[in-house]
């Protein structure tokens, strides 16, 4: 499982969470512990970089945010990120530098990794995008169950149990993916990886691949 790991998917240069990551074999395995961790770290910003509106809530001075934007507790928004016209925010979320949250995009519980990118009426949940991760308009990392059991991550022939039973998608450092497509609960995309538009994934991507159906996954080297 090691294509699973923290250090297959990220290069945690770019992200000011590292020490969340560091602590984590797996990246689901830190999102439990964002709502704890966000206040601690906010309390280590720099008052004269950052703003700090409301308790718990800390928003880099550089940082372009809607008037209309809804911001809920425990989110740090870091230098330059950009936070569009009615974007809602509702907690618990790290949001990266120069990372973009879009127009009518929901994020909860959720971890953006530097100049990542969710421009246009996305909703990302108990999900780690990483850098430069990009949703095209409509995407959806989907976090919860019908059977609201816990959420599994399908690899090769095992079900390996997250003990979440919420849990969105983890995006590797390059991850694309095309317009109106939806990631099932405990999908993982590999670093660079692109999936086609309208697309709906489960399971495992590999780095460095194409999604175009379940059925039809090539090497991007592969293409002529």
């Amino acid at each position: 499982m090691n294509e699973l790991k923290v250090t297959a998917l990220f290069d945690l240069e770019f992200t000011d969470a590292r020490s969340l990551l560091e602590r984590a074999s797996y990246p689901w395995e830190c999102l439990p512990y964002l709502k704890d961790y966000i206040p601690v770290c906010g309390a280590d910003l720099s008052r004269e970089e950052y703003d700090h509106p409301a308790e718990s809530i800390w928003i880099h001075r550089s940082a372009k945010v809607a008037p209309t934007a809804h911001i809920g507790p425990r989110v740090i928004i870091g230098p330059g990120a950009e936070v569009r016209h009615c974007a809602f925010i509702r907690g618990d979320a790290f949001i990266g530098r120069e990372a973009v949250v879009g127009n009518s995009t929901e994020i909860k519980n959720a971890l953006l990794f530097d100049q990542v990118q969710v421009p246009h009426y996305n909703y990302v949940g108990d999900s780690v995008l990483g850098y430069r991760a990009h949703l095209g308009a409509g995407v959806i990392l989907s976090n919860f169950r019908s059977d609201k059991g816990n959420v599994p991550v399908h690899f090769e022939e095992r079900r390996v149990d997250t003990h979440l039973r919420k849990f969105g998608a983890i995006l590797g450092d390059g991850a694309d993916i095309g317009c109106n497509s939806v990631l099932n609960p405990g999908s993982i995309i590999g670093k660079n990886t692109v999936v086609y538009p309208l697309s709906m994934v489960r399971g495992v991507v590999p780095a460095g691949h194409i999604y175009k159906n379940k059925n039809e996954i090539i090497r991007k080297e592969s293409i002529c």
